[in-house]
């Protein structure tokens, strides 16, 4: 993966969540409608990257996809209307999201490290945004701005380093060579590890809210080296087994803050695996795990009461997960 182009797609993705949680906040926030433009927001930026994503891979322009992105959520600071705004947001959320997530998948190849420095930084982004946008600091145009500028970038850096602007996406096939079975579970990972970051409740969390989310952040980043280096079987056994022995003591803050860093290393490589299911639809693969992102947060979003109620059962989730995983990434450790 060219370093300068994973670097620029990194930066972009913290922007990107930056401005779109800074939007949310600062604008449509305090509405009579906000709930719904907030629904809408997440179902545009996560459940539409499935359908979205083959259309992505077809168009083989991962850098215009990614920099259109971009530009659709500097356009939705302009818009008069919240749901209008919501929804162009959130489209060009995702399309951020599938544009760099495609890219880094096709240039990584077998790797995972490249993946998990390119999704860590959103986490990062959303908290400092959200932030931003509930305080009363009035610079609406900064977001924009950045979004317009590191869009132009994307264009000029894929240009200048591969000659075009085309992607070499492998030809669009969305059938699974090895067969579909591994993806149902490392959907359904993903869905608890929505679930979990949207209703864990740590009695210490309001203190210690920014080293959580950094936590979060340099889980992800690690899990990608970690696979690279011991495989993913064996990286995601040690992140989640331990996730699970530290959750059991996550009532006093760095056992928790550690639980939350190995339970998030295994986000890089469940996608990773999925690309790795159907190798022609990389885009569909990463967008059904968006949409399953989708699935864990409207439990919450609904109001339905917490399943998660201490420790036992965030150590329960951490072991379920890694039970879920253990079949396909085995399949895949055999056939690697």
């Amino acid at each position: 993966m060219n370093k300068k182009l994973l670097a620029l797609y990194s930066l972009t993705h913290f922007w990107v969540d930056l401005s779109c949680a800074f939007l949310v906040f600062r604008t449509l926030s305090g509405g009579s409608d906000f709930a719904l433009c907030l629904l809408l927001y997440n179902f545009c930026a996560f459940a539409l990257q499935m359908p979205f994503g083959l259309l992505a891979d077809r168009l083989d322009r991962n850098g215009v996809v990614a920099a259109g992105g971009c530009a659709l959520v500097a356009l939705a600071y302009l818009l008069p209307l919240p749901l209008l705004t919501a929804v162009t947001a959130g489209v060009g959320n995702a399309m951020f999201h599938l544009g760099g997530g495609i890219d880094v998948l096709n240039r990584s190849q077998t790797k995972a490290r490249a993946l998990g420095i390119f999704v860590s930084p959103g986490a990062l982004g959303l908290f400092i945004g959200t932030i931003w946008g509930k305080s009363t600091s009035p610079a609406l145009w900064v977001g924009p701005a950045g979004l317009l500028a590191l869009g132009a970038a994307i264009l000029w850096l894929c240009r200048r380093t591969f000659g075009s602007l085309r992607s070499d996406n492998a030809s669009v096939d969305v059938s699974a060579p090895n067969g579909y079975a591994p993806l149902l579970p490392l959907f359904l990972v993903v869905v608890l590890r929505s679930y979990m970051g949207m209703n864990q409740a740590f009695v210490w969390k309001a203190e210690w809210a920014a080293v959580l989310t950094l936590a979060l952040v340099l889980g992800k980043t690690a899990g990608g080296f970690a696979m690279d280096r011991w495989g993913a079987k064996r990286a995601s056994g040690w992140s989640l087994g331990l996730a699970a022995a530290l959750y059991l003591l996550s009532a006093m803050p760095l056992p928790g803050i550690l639980a939350v860093f190995l339970f998030n290393m295994t986000m890089p490589v469940t996608l990773w695996a999925a690309a790795r299911v159907t190798p022609g639809a990389k885009g569909f693969s990463f967008g059904l795990l968006t949409f399953a992102l989708f699935l864990g947060y409207l439990p919450s979003f609904l109001g339905w009461p917490n399943l998660l109620t201490g420790p036992v059962s965030y150590a329960a989730v951490a072991l379920v997960s890694l039970a879920l995983l253990w079949l396909p990434l085995r399949k895949e450790a055999e056939r690697c």
